[in-house]
């Protein structure tokens, strides 16, 4: 799930492009072809990746003129200028790139160095494209969670030292398609971006959320540097690095045969995100995707219209024509490019999306433009926009008994996946944002009301079945049945309250809802259920602690009479006491039999999974 902040700036965005922009006609002075098919290559990929310059830090003789930490040094200059701030006020250093100009200390480190800066955190993000955003995302954090006021994220590539005709000489200057490619798509560059905790008056751009997924574990490398070209072999293999050197081992290669897969896999993982509410396409304003060759363009767009989302096109920035691509730094340079060509508005979306060839992963970012002198006077809201709140467990670990802590902290720590799974569902989702409406409160109670109809049914099976000194819970287990057999009849009443029409017979559970109610009845009908207890602890636990949070949403965005919302409210409270028969029920259970804990937990797991199922298919 993407990562959610509520306290994180865009200061400002700063670039660096070394020495002066090279046409593709000039390449051949910097990148000289190395054989006789090179030309032939050059210029088949030169039609198709829509590059016309691009800048490289080494000069016609292969000499560098300014080393990988210098240009990012230069990016971070700009960018403070830009935000007319100093290196005293940052206090974290996060930096993304495939590499420095050494293979250790820390890029960020070297960087650091460079810039002579004061004391202070640095990580290294090494990888493709998305370093850069790991980066991004890495500052974020730090600054929502407090420990940093401002940060810098930098990215840095300086693939040029890889491409000069010397470099292929140990080989008799001959090399395969896919070393041959990079060599005249990608080239150097730098980008910086100053986060801060603090907003400012005027226009503010606020990050909303970072979202990375890495597919590396279902597909085989696709950009790689240090392997051969079977990948077979590091270059740390072989005796020497001239040996390295002469197999390829060194040669910078993309398997240009995966990359349709790339943008599949990355256009798919974004109609998830549309899906669970977290962005849609008629939102976005601004789209800055990184795409390594304009002729990955049109299939962007066409992967986007056949999910029915697509971005029309003069929404869309680029600046890969006239700044090349400049891997990690790419999305960095194409921000700090549109904050300065771009005139913003507040309430503007701007989305970026950063698909990474490496061994294929997708990276994506939302900001907002918000105006910080009307964000100063506004009203206060009448209920808090609430993301993934830190909902506590249903129980303490450390105030329970002794017996019972070690199985209490391993269901907090599945609580709290569940509650943040719950919690982005597009039911709750719809809710949290704004959207809810009463039509989905009468499909959300239509599907409820089955369901609770049938826990006293499986509550009083599963008494039933406890047999032995098992026995005892039985009359504990039918008083919470007791409790809870008439309460279909309260969320029913609530469903007509908000305008429902079908009549309780007719409502039907949705496939979550009939999934869990098959698996608790089949349970329950088992020998000593004892773990129905663990389904116990999550259902009764989103009453007692979920439900009390979404109550005042309902009410602040729904105009429905106060008898709509009777169990919502008597479940906040009552299932509180549940809970605590509960605890009770356990900790009998425990005595008479420990090793009952891995079925609670057990249980417990697989209840959350199908109660988050039944949310999911409410909408």
């Amino acid at each position: 799930m993407p990562i959610q902040f509520e306290h994180v700036y865009l200061s400002a965005a700063g670039l660096y492009l070394p020495g002066p922009a090279i046409g593709n006609e000039e390449m051949d002075a910097f990148i000289a072809p190395i054989n006789k098919i090179s030309k032939r290559i050059k210029a088949r990929i030169l039609a198709e990746n829509g590059i016309k310059t691009r800048h490289y830090a080494i000069d016609a003789e292969g000499k560098t003129r300014q080393n990988h930490a210098q240009i990012a040094a230069a990016a971070v200059h700009h960018c403070l200028d830009l935000a007319q701030s100093s290196l005293d006020k940052v206090s974290l250093l996060a930096v993304g790139s495939s590499g420095g100009d050494a293979l250790m200390p820390g890029f960020a480190n070297m960087i650091q160095g460079e810039l002579g800066a004061p004391p202070m955190q640095t990580v290294s993000c090494q990888g493709v494209c998305a370093a850069g955003v790991s980066a991004i995302e890495f500052a974020a954090q730090a600054i929502e969670l407090g420990a940093h006021q401002q940060a810098l994220a930098v990215a840095a590539e300086m693939p040029s030292r890889m491409f000069k005709q010397s470099r292929f000489a140990p080989r008799g200057y001959q090399s395969d398609f896919d070393a041959h490619f990079l060599r005249w798509m990608l080239s150097d560059g730098a980008g910086a971006m100053l986060l801060s905790r603090q907003p400012k008056a005027g226009l503010n751009i606020k990050l909303k959320w970072i979202h990375q997924k890495s597919f590396s574990g279902d597909y085989p490398v696709c950009m790689q540097l240090g392997l051969t070209e079977d990948r077979s072999q590091s270059f740390l293999d072989f005796a020497s690095s001239g040996e390295a050197e002469a197999a390829g081992a060194l040669s910078l290669r993309q398997d240009i045969r995966m990359l349709p897969h790339l943008f599949d896999i990355c256009i798919h993982e974004y109609v998830k995100l549309v899906d669970e509410g977290w962005i849609s396409s008629n939102q976005i304003d601004h789209f800055l995707c990184h795409y390594s060759s304009a002729k990955f363009m049109p299939v962007v767009e066409e992967l986007l219209a056949k999910a029915g989302l697509s971005i029309p096109p003069e929404r869309w920035y680029s600046n890969l024509s006239h700044r090349g691509n400049t891997g990690a730094a790419s999305i960095f340079i194409m921000l700090a490019d549109f904050l300065k060509q771009k005139t913003i508005k507040a309430g503007e979306k701007i989305f970026c999306f950063i698909p990474e060839s490496g061994r294929i992963s997708a990276a994506y970012m939302l900001f907002e433009v918000e105006d910080g002198n009307a964000m100063q006077s506004a009203a206060p809201r009448t209920h808090p926009v609430l993301f993934d709140p830190q909902i506590p467990a249903p129980h303490q670990p450390s105030t329970a008994p002794l017996a019972l802590q070690p199985l209490l902290t391993q269901l907090a720590s599945l609580w709290q996946d569940y509650r943040s799974q719950v919690w982005r569902t597009p039911v709750i989702q719809s809710l949290v944002n704004g959207r809810f409406d009463e039509t989905a409160y009468q499909r959300w109670t239509a599907a409820w009301v089955p369901q609770v109809r049938e826990g006293s049914l499986w509550m009083r099976e599963a008494a039933a079945s406890l047999n032995g000194d098992l026995a005892v819970l039985a009359s504990l287990i039918d008083l919470h049945a007791d409790d809870e057999q008439n309460d279909f009849q309260i969320l029913y009443q609530d469903y007509q309250a908000a305008g429902g029409q079908l009549a309780l017979d007719d409502l039907r559970r949705n496939p979550g809802g009939e999934a869990l109610n098959s698996y608790l009845h089949a349970l329950a009908a088992t020998p000593n259920p004892i773990g129905l207890l663990g389904a116990i602890y999550i259902i009764e636990g989103t009453g007692q602690r979920i439900v009390p949070t979404l109550l005042p949403l309902l009410r602040s965005q729904l105009t429905l009479p106060a008898q709509a919302f009777r169990f919502l409210e008597y479940h906040g409270a009552n299932d509180e006491h549940h809970l605590a028969r509960w605890l009770g029920a356990v900790e009998i259970t425990l005595a008479i039999d420990p090793s009952a804990a891995p079925a609670i937990l057990a249980t417990a797991k697989r209840c959350a999974q199908l109660y988050l199922m039944q949310f999911e298919h409410i909408e």
